[in-house]
């Protein structure tokens, strides 16, 4: 009997934190899967807002591109000419 109990004591899974945080977990587990799975944005909604997002970036940066690149070719024109 002693033995035992020494064994109980030195086994890391027996203390109160630990037996603490498994319920937690374990409650968290059934909370989500007993919950409706329809909460929030799926999968593939967020595919969707990211490949909309990602284009309109693209679009912005092709606008911003092309304007630097044509300010660019006005200063490039504008260095060869004399100025007096």
């Amino acid at each position: 009997m002693n033995q035992l109990n020494l064994l109980n004591q030195l086994n890391p899974l027996n203390h109160p934190a630990v037996s603490y945080l498994e319920a937690a977990a374990w409650t968290r587990y059934y909370r989500v899967r007993r919950e409706d799975m329809s909460r929030g944005a799926s999968a593939v909604e967020w595919v969707v807002i990211t490949a909309i997002l990602v284009t309109l970036a693209f679009a912005v940066g092709g606008v911003i591109y092309k304007a630097v690149q044509d300010k660019a070719k006005d200063l490039d024109g504008d260095i060869g000419k004399d100025v007096g």
